[in-house]
């Protein structure tokens, strides 16, 4: 059982430290299930990391600007665009309830908005504090739907009812609600009549609605006729059959397997736990197909250097500001930068990050990483152990055998085929 509970922390997770890995074959499968999926207490960890406070968008209250004052403040957008994403990447290393944080940058991926297009430090943060605190998705929907971040990211605040913009009522029911197959073309644009009126405010940092910019018009969306809102739209989303049927193949994608579908059975059984999410990767983790999934998922690049730092004792915090900033560099030419997903579909998955360019970016970052880590007495065996990695390859062991240079082994390691899939 010992190797399905290093599985079970590998995929939960971000990678368990050899400590963690440890505990958890001593007290067991279900002990360890539950103790991720249900921590008691607080993340004592997180407290290391607490959320910063970076004030109100650098461009609230102002107007006329020169194209000076502009380059100024984008600047200062950068700068905090920085420091929120150095921000979560620590907060992933250093939380204690891994579990927990690994799903709240599993929903930063689903409901995928980028800073690029948003550009306000601000309106990212106050999004990200949203899917953290959402007890469940329900809550999550309603309050995503509205969300300032994600109606710019999909063009809603151009919305209105003398010019519809149907971007947001697409992606609600494509990618963030229902699936494909569950709606019509009709239902979309009646959707997007519901969805008008909303604008986003800089100096509130939230969504304000305008009503006379909204649709108050009858609406058939789903068979359903009404005068229908934002909310009560999502309402009528979220109690279609399709919905959690959709969200727990989406947590089987990112969590089980990318290339087989769900099984039925286990989807029906999340089904039932629907509309709580860590429930539903609960009883995910505890089925039998999971277990079959085994060496089949390509980490992520977040997720592996967040292991990496976790599992070496490394804190991004306390790396110099040029390291810092050349490690961002690295997960952007990675392809997985937090807070700047590619498209609203989100990140790829499996082979797309085995790529023969993402392997020298990895290689280098790997690289980086091996500078600032603790080397000394460092084997191919102790390497294994501190990686959570239950047997080399000989092919790889041969490999790492041959290597003398003790940083230059630490870097292997990282990249090695046993590491970068679970």
């Amino acid at each position: 059982m010992s190797e399905s509970v290093g599985l079970l922390l590998r995929r939960a997770g971000f990678g368990p430290t050899a400590a963690e890995l440890a505990a958890a074959r001593r007290a067991g499968y279900v002990a360890a299930l539950a103790g991720l999926t249900a921590p008691p207490g607080p993340d004592i960890g997180a407290a290391d990391a607490p959320i910063p406070d970076i004030g109100p968008d650098v461009y609230a209250g102002k107007r006329d600007l020169t194209y000076e004052e502009k380059v100024r403040l984008e600047d200062l957008r950068v700068v905090q665009t920085a420091e929120i994403t150095q921000w979560w990447l620590h907060r992933m290393t250093v939380a204690s309830h891994v579990a927990v944080e690994k799903l709240v940058f599993f929903w930063h991926g689903h409901w995928a908005t980028s800073v690029k297009k948003v550009r306000s430090p601000q309106l990212m943060l106050n999004q990200h504090r949203a899917l953290r605190d959402a007890p469940d998705f329900t809550v999550m929907a309603r309050q995503m739907v509205i969300d300032a971040a994600l109606n710019l990211y999909l063009d809603g605040h151009l919305n209105t009812r003398q010019a519809p913009n149907e971007n947001l009522a697409r992606e609600l029911c494509e990618l963030f609600v229902l699936g494909l197959g569950h709606y019509t073309e009709k239902d979309v644009k009646e959707a997007g009549r519901a969805l008008t009126g909303w604008r986003f405010s800089l100096t509130l940092g939230r969504s304000v609605f305008n009503p006379q910019d909204h649709d108050s018009g009858a609406k058939t969306i789903l068979g359903r006729t009404g005068n229908f809102t934002a909310a009560s739209l999502t309402d009528l989303l979220l109690s279609q059959g399709a919905c959690p049927r959709f969200i727990a193949s989406r947590l089987w994608f990112r969590y089980g397997s990318s290339v087989e579908p769900i099984p039925k059975a286990l989807q029906e059984k999340m089904v039932r736990e629907f509309p709580a999410p860590m429930a539903m990767l609960r009883v995910l983790f505890a089925d039998e197909a999971f277990q079959a999934t085994a060496g089949t998922v390509v980490k992520q690049p977040v997720e592996w250097l967040v292991g990496a730092l976790r599992q070496l004792g490394l804190r991004l915090s306390q790396l110099s500001a040029k390291t810092r900033a050349a490690i961002l560099q690295d997960l952007e030419s990675l392809g997985q930068l937090p807070f700047a997903p590619p498209n609203v579909g989100g990140w790829p998955s499996g082979g797309a990050w085995l790529t023969s360019a993402s392997a020298q970016v990895r290689m280098r970052l790997a690289g980086r990483i091996a500078e600032h880590a603790p080397v000394e007495q460092l084997t191919p065996e102790s390497l294994a152990y501190l990686f959570g990695v239950d047997q080399w390859t000989n092919r790889t062991y041969a490999v790492l055998r041959g290597v003398k240079d003790r940083r230059q082994l630490l870097t292997l390691g990282l990249v090695s085929p046993e590491y970068l899939v679970t």
